[in-house]
């Protein structure tokens, strides 16, 4: 039997046992109504006529209006016989009540009064003897009624139990199949025995599973070399990879990586690389970066194959689109790339570039030291041309001393020489360094520098000569990008307890937005500046200040001008 028709059916035995169940109850509500109404009808109104001519006969002697009311009950009482004997009592009620007119004889009112008792006790028994009834058929209709309703009980219950069960049972064996099948068991085949929708249904369902259990045994084979080639070009990979899977599983691993590792395959292939991670160093590294993505990865510096090594760590989301375009997040691959060769390099040239710095300062030196001796008026006077290069010369050579200064600043920072003397220091004592050692260049620029300094602010420990070189040379790029006669800020503040920031803060032209993290690299420089540099300032200035875990900011916009501030804890 089809669903649709299983419904209509029960449905409509529902519908029937309430139409029942409502005309059992009406029925008999009916008919007590009925009953109830004959009494109050028939045999109240008799005994109401009654009291009406029994009051009327206490004055009926002396009251024309008493004798009126008399014959009109006795009237309507005449009209409203009911019982069996109260015909023949009316009568004998009328008879004498003639009677009593013509002859106004006291023994006829007691004949009179005892009619009318005659009468109330016949329409009273009447009462109680219906009341009896009515109470028998209540009783009666609430068998008949409790019947019909335990009767559309035990069919409401067989339908609650069969009903459900015959529409159920279908879809919990297709879920069922579905649900082997989702797990590979491709021979699962449902009965087709039935004549309702499911016979299609489990029609269709068993063609698919064929289907599936043809396509599982022809395309293994398949499945099973493709894997193995994507394996091979994994391994065939030189640099060291790992596949996880959303759970962070270890999919797949090339020897290389196994090599760095120091593991085997059979013991991280399916495995959970966190569990893995609890006795592998190495490994346990490279999840915390992977969980912690947005933080500063520094090279990985691993001894394999008998040398030191360095590799830097790559990690590449594995991101598949859905049917509903939404991309999905299916696992992570990481990838070290073997950065010895450029590491050797770097240090190659950090060393090149010391001790050039180191053989450039003596010749230099020796031009400042000259320059000295012929300035001195005691081995002759310079002209006004000669007064003119001597200035020239003197100029560069310090511009050259500079970035001297700061080329062996940079090797000491990539060879990770930097050595730190931190003391107590006020705030203003490296300000007032800063200010002295600009204070010819702001005389030349006719440049205003004003100080904003609190009245109290907690000292810092910090080396005060890094720190007031770094402060220097920010102060010196803000009077060099200063217009003439401009003004230049620096002070100092506490925005709470546990920090204080420096800055140096010009009004010139500002720098664009999109160059302010790219200032501190190193050898950059905003393009369309005209200032000359070596453009490692701002580059060895956030490494002193990152030596000290503190901060170096800028907040700059075009036409506005800058503000560089050092952010420390104290």
């Amino acid at each position: 039997m089809k669903i649709k028709n299983k419904l209509s059916y029960g449905m409509g035995a529902l519908f029937g046992m309430i139409l029942f169940l409502g005309l059992v109850s009406v029925g008999y509500i009916v008919k007590i109504s009925a009953d109830t109404q004959s009494i109050y009808d028939n045999n109240n109104n008799s005994l109401d006529y009654a009291r009406n001519m029994l009051t009327a006969l206490e004055t009926i002697g002396t009251d024309d209006a008493a004798r009126a009311i008399f014959q009109e009950n006795l009237e309507r009482q005449k009209r409203n016989i009911t019982e069996d004997d109260e015909k023949d009592v009316t009568r004998k009620l009328e008879l004498h009540y003639t009677e009593y007119i013509q002859t106004g004889s006291s023994l006829l009112l007691q004949k009179i009064r005892t009619d009318l008792y005659h009468v109330m006790s016949l329409n009273m028994n009447s009462v109680h003897l219906k009341q009896k009834m009515i109470g028998d058929m209540v009783h009666s209709a609430l068998l008949w009624i409790s019947v019909a309703a335990l009767l559309c009980l035990v069919v409401a219950a067989i339908m609650f139990f069969r009903f459900p069960k015959s529409i159920v049972e279908p879809i919990k064996r297709l879920t069922n199949g579905i649900l082997e099948i989702s797990q590979g068991n491709y021979q699962k085949r449902l009965p087709v025995n039935s004549n309702d929708e499911f016979k299609m249904v489990s029609h269709s369902f068993n063609k698919m599973a064929e289907s599936l259990e043809e396509f599982k045994a022809g395309s293994l084979e398949d499945i099973l070399s493709a894997k193995k080639y994507i394996e091979a070009i994994v391994n065939s990979i030189t640099e060291p990879i790992i596949g996880l899977d959303k759970e962070k599983r270890i999919v797949f691993i090339n020897n290389e990586a196994l090599n760095i590792l120091n593991l085997k395959r059979e013991e991280v292939l399916g495995k959970l690389a966190a569990e893995i991670s609890l006795r592998n160093d190495l490994l346990r590294r490279l999840i915390k970066e992977l969980l912690n993505r947005d933080t500063k990865k520094e090279p990985l510096k691993i001894y394999a194959d008998n040398k030191e090594s360095y590799f830097k760590a790559f990690y590449i989301p594995i991101i598949i689109r859905g049917e509903d375009k939404e991309q999905e997040n299916r696992g992570d691959v990481i990838l070290l790339r073997n950065i010895t060769e450029f590491k050797e390099l770097d240090a190659a040239k950090t060393t090149f570039i010391s001790t050039i710095s180191h053989e450039l300062k003596t010749p230099v030196s020796a031009i400042m030291m000259s320059l000295q001796l012929l300035e001195d008026k005691r081995i002759g006077e310079l002209n006004g041309e000669q007064h003119q290069l001597s200035e020239s010369i003197k100029e560069n050579s310090e511009r050259l001393i500079k970035i001297i200064g700061e080329l062996l600043n940079m090797t000491q920072v990539e060879a990770g020489r930097l050595q730190l003397m931190p003391k107590v220091t006020k705030p203003i004592e490296l300000i007032d360094y800063a200010i002295n050692a600009n204070r010819v260049q702001a005389d030349k620029f006719n440049c205003h520098i004003e100080v904003d300094y609190p009245e109290k602010i907690s000292k810092l420990f910090v080396d005060s000569e890094k720190i007031a070189w770094v402060i220097t040379n920010l102060l010196s790029n803000a009077i060099r990008y200063s217009s003439e006669n401009g003004r230049v800020v620096i002070g100092a503040r506490q925005p709470d307890s546990n920090e204080v920031e420096i800055f140096v803060k010009d009004f010139g032209k500002g720098i664009d937005p999109r160059y302010h993290e790219s200032i501190f690299d190193r050898y950059f420089r905003v393009p369309g500046t005209k200032v000359q540099g070596s453009g490692l300032g701002l580059s060895i200035s956030r490494d002193f200040v990152e030596a000290h875990n503190g901060k170096l900011t800028v907040e700059s916009e075009l036409g506005k001008g800058s503000c560089f501030t050092l952010h420390f804890k104290v």
